[in-house]
């Protein structure tokens, strides 16, 4: 799928960077060669002396240049809400975290369920936003979980999935007939793996849960629904994703399911990587997210799955809230936390780290969701778009609600420092976000 974005004419080459490009098997210093929005040449023999004279040449010293991150669960507030999170002020927060494509979510008012609402997000989009962005539309009108959308129409006018966005279709004979339409028009499925009767709490079922006075959520919710997925994708065969698993024992299903063949892949939260149920602490809810934050043992798990493998891809989760609806007591706050800005530099920890490798991070943050969702961009090749971000991977930055693009300022990473950010974003050629030192 070509979405669209602005275009630039001029030629240019950006020299002795760190490439890190895992589907062209690039890992280490070379160049890029752009123009009019495409790349020409990408690889070590990009040089000042092989550009000729007349191109503009950027010289990246110090710095690593990946593809565009293509984020696979943004949620905006429009249309509808649009005091929450716009579709501009989303791609300001997206490409000052290097992302250069957004996937957004059907949750809006009204939802994204026919086709010319889905057209409506992609004009809005190329009136309004800065980076690309393509919508997932529902997979049941208005979000009811009972009568199947247009999958064909909607596929048609541009969706790149299906999804209910924030909740699982529990009724089994209506997903089984949103998983054999869908095969038949190519379309992925995407789902949030919660049972809805199970997953009635506001944080991890266990130990903290009791001390903290709050009820839980078991991890077990996630798990009897994905098991579930899994058996109806069996006897449909078609393509299947899980948006977010969040402990051990999803991650043991989802090696099974591949081990066996089925045409399946799965999502994890930056924020599922790198914070854990104890981050709560003193009823803090900003970390109050669905699914929940697990035990630090289910992270860990997470973490080694997103190295093997075993996790496709890695979301930012973005789902930014209004003050009113965060800042209150836990147990009445909504769910969710601003990503966009920060998914980049939280990942980045887990390479400080020598948890997960570099390669392995881009790839599951740029690449995979490429080829999961059939874009063209994740890639730096000849043809491909110049959709690409330069990153520091060494300078610090303390999380600000000052410093942060988005609408929102509800971010777990609050005052928290961070190691590595994004200075660059280029989309289409066109360079949509420079960092300034302070």
């Amino acid at each position: 799928m070509r979405t669209q974005a602005p275009r630039s004419s001029n030629r240019r080459a950006y020299i002795n960077a760190n490439i890190v490009a895992p589907a062209q098997n690039l890992n280490g210093k070379g160049g890029i060669l752009i123009e009019d929005g495409w790349i020409l040449q990408c690889g070590p023999k990009v040089t000042r002396e092989s550009v000729g004279a007349t191109t503009t040449v950027v010289d990246c010293s110090g710095l690593t240049l990946v593809p565009g991150l293509i984020d696979m669960r943004v949620f905006t507030g429009e249309p509808g809400t649009e005091y929450r999170e716009t579709l501009a002020s989303a791609s300001e927060a997206a490409a000052a975290g290097g992302v250069t494509t957004m996937i957004v979510m059907p949750n809006t008012q009204p939802v994204i369920d026919d086709a010319a609402i889905v057209d409506f997000i992609m004009r809005r989009a190329r009136d309004t936003a800065s980076v690309r962005v393509a919508p997932m539309a529902a997979i049941t009108k208005g979000l009811g979980g009972e009568l199947m959308t247009e999958i064909g129409g909607l596929k048609e006018a541009g969706a790149v999935a299906i999804t209910e966005g924030t909740k699982a279709v529990a009724n089994a004979n209506v997903f089984r007939r949103a998983l054999t339409y869908a095969k038949d028009f190519g379309m992925l499925v995407v789902q949030h793996v919660e049972e809805p009767a199970l997953a009635t709490g506001v944080m991890n079922a266990g130990e903290a849960a009791s001390r903290l006075g709050l009820s839980g959520n078991p991890a077990m919710s996630e798990v009897i629904m994905l098991e579930r997925d899994l058996r109806l994708v069996e006897l449909t065969g078609a393509r299947y994703h899980a948006s977010q698993v969040s402990c051990a024992l999803s991650v043991d299903v989802m090696r099974n399911a591949k081990s066996r063949g089925l045409p399946v892949t799965c999502g994890v939260s930056v924020h599922h990587l790198t914070l854990n149920e104890g981050d709560i602490g003193a009823y803090r809810s900003f970390f109050k997210l669905s699914p929940p934050l697990r035990s630090e043992d289910d992270r860990r798990a997470l973490v080694e799955a997103v190295a093997d493998g075993t996790i496709d891809v890695i979301v930012s989760g973005h789902d930014p809230q209004s003050a009113d609806t965060k800042r209150l007591p836990f147990a009445e706050a909504a769910f969710g936390a601003a990503g966009l800005d920060t998914m980049l530099s939280a990942a980045l920890s887990l390479y400080h780290n020598e948890n997960i490798s570099l390669p392995r991070l881009v790839e599951a943050m740029s690449s995979n969701p490429a080829t999961i969702l059939g874009l063209e961009s994740g890639r730096l090749e000849a043809g491909a778009p110049a959709d690409f971000a330069l990153v520091d991977l060494n300078l610090s930055w303390t999380v600000e609600d000052t410093l942060l693009r988005s609408r929102a300022k509800n971010s777990p990473f609050e005052h928290r420092t961070l190691e590595g950010r994004c200075v660059e974003t280029i989309v289409a050629g066109e360079s949509v976000y420079a960092y300034v030192r302070p």
